[in-house]
């Protein structure tokens, strides 16, 4: 998999689409939660996308810090059901905490993970904060690293 970064206005129609629909087909359809992506918030993001012959496959998007939390974020993170097992998961979510270190300047990075990945977001420095909440619907917690 190949890893871009890029500002909302470097990303072409193409890379649009596909990272749109890519969120569709899992956030939307496999997960069966109706809840509105297109939040107005990808213009001020810094978009981390994994490609696999020229095909979007995984995807996160970070934020500075104030954007979305007091903390620089990163969200959004999938990756395409049909790629899941080539651990595609860790690799761009290492990808976006690097994004954030050296574009952000910043370690110290927020997320509102779904509680059933908990274990994944640890193994990547991550460590719940508060109680845990539904988001859309689908239960979330608060994770940080520090």
């Amino acid at each position: 998999m190949h890893i871009e970064v890029k500002k909302f206005k470097e990303l072409t129609v193409h890379e649009l689409y596909g990272l749109l629909q890519l969120r569709s087909e899992v956030f939307v359809v496999e997960q069966d939660c109706v809840y509105q992506d297109l939040d107005g918030k990808d213009k001020k993001a810094i978009h981390v996308i994994g490609k696999k012959n020229n095909v979007i496959v995984a995807y996160t998007r970070i934020f500075s810090p104030g954007d979305y939390f007091k903390e620089a974020s990163i969200g959004r993170v999938v990756v395409k059901k049909s790629e899941r097992q080539y651990g595609y998961g860790k690799v761009i979510m290492r990808a976006s905490i690097k994004a954030v270190e050296e574009q952000l300047n910043t370690t110290k990075i927020r997320l509102s993970a779904q509680t059933y990945l908990l274990k994944f977001y640890n193994s990547l420095g991550f460590t719940t904060e508060g109680e845990g909440y539904l988001e859309d619907g689908i239960p979330h917690i608060s994770m940080i690293k520090k």
